[in-house]
């Protein structure tokens, strides 16, 4: 099979190719797994901070890829919750213990022994790969491959992000950073919380321009305020800050919640510090959002296909990944960027 991999983590700025074609042999699904033959995989920010070293993979070469749609192909010993011609998804959960108190609880995302599809194992930058039977999702039919594919990733940790604000109908949104997961997000809440503003805070015109066509109430640059107090903001942004000038748009007892893998360690346009009357006082929150749980992926499939949530894309070709992580690097987004495999 064709295989886009990366050999090790490199500086985009200085190599602008960090992904190899390669053949490599089609696995074979072990115990418990299908093979998947891979027809669009969704790119994200969070293979940026992979190739760059910020999330590293534990082993290389691998191969990326977290938002992966496809249709079983053969399934290994033990396997039978799929059926050969099934079109399943794959999202950044690949696998987790099944035993421990948070998997127990449904919180396979909190679980020690949580694996990253495209990090800890080879995910959806090729034309095949294995997973776990219990870690696949059945894509519904109302949703086309590279529809369906920033769904898994983009759609999905927006569903827990919206969940982890505790935003109810009538209170006030704020989106900082306007990419994929965040267009998923405000159409989730004009659909479920009709009374609800949203805000929008980005630095690109266009991605201003955008949340408006979407029907955001308002949209400014990252360190403008808002017209309003906000009950809470999502930030998607991978720098520091944007989150310092969204607590100062917070209302009191506001919660901030972060939807990023990893932040840059340093932010050379973060000149500003946490003060604490400004940014943090009056039972002001900040909180992570980790990885997602399977209950996540499901239920927002369900949700997007109710609605439905359509997902604006853009097509690359396997071999044209390396373009798409450069358009990405340099913000050129308009939606979401999506391998079309085969």
């Amino acid at each position: 099979m064709k295989a886009m991999i990366l050999n090790d983590v490199t500086d985009l700025k200085k190599n602008k190719f960090p992904l190899k074609l390669i053949n490599m042999p089609i696995p074979e699904p072990g115990e418990g797994e299908v093979l998947l033959k891979i027809s669009t995989c969704g790119v994200c920010h969070t293979e940026l901070d992979e190739i760059e070293g910020r999330t590293k993979p534990p082993k290389l070469p691998v191969i990326l890829g977290h938002q992966v749609v496809g249709r079983v192909e053969k399934a290994g010993a033990q396997s039978n919750k799929w059926k050969t011609g099934d079109r399943v998804g794959v999202a950044w959960i690949f696998a987790a213990c099944g035993e421990c108190e948070f998997c127990v609880r449904g919180q396979e995302n909190l679980c020690n022994k949580f694996l990253a599809t495209g990090r800890d194992a080879h995910g959806g930058y090729a034309e095949y790969m294995t997973v776990p039977e219990n870690f696949a999702f059945s894509i519904p039919e109302i949703f086309s491959d590279s529809e369906a594919a920033p769904l898994l990733c983009a759609g999905a940790i927006g569903y827990r992000s919206i969940r982890l604000t505790n935003l109810k109908d009538g209170q006030t949104l704020g989106l900082t950073g306007f990419g994929a997961s965040a267009h998923l997000v405000l159409k989730m809440v004009k659909h479920k919380y009709p009374n609800s503003n949203v805000y929008v805070f980005a630095r690109s015109s266009k991605e201003r321009e955008f949340a408006l066509e979407l029907g955001a109430s308002w949209a400014g640059d990252t360190n403008e305020h808002s017209p309003e107090k906000l009950n809470c903001i999502i930030d998607t942004t991978p720098v520091w800050k944007p989150v310092v000038e969204a607590l100062r748009n917070l209302k009191p007892g506001g919660r901030l919640v972060i939807n990023a893998i990893r932040k840059e360690e340093v932010d050379k346009d973060c000149l500003l510090k946490i003060d604490y009357p400004v940014h943090l006082w009056l039972e002001k929150e900040i909180k992570s959002v980790a990885n997602v749980a399977k209950q996540d992926v499901s239920e927002f499939l369900e949700l997007a296909a109710n609605i439905p949530i359509k997902p604006e894309v853009q097509e690359f070709s396997l071999e044209e990944a390396n373009e798409a992580l450069i358009e990405l690097k340099e913000r050129k987004i308009r939606g979401a960027k999506v391998l079309k495999i085969s």
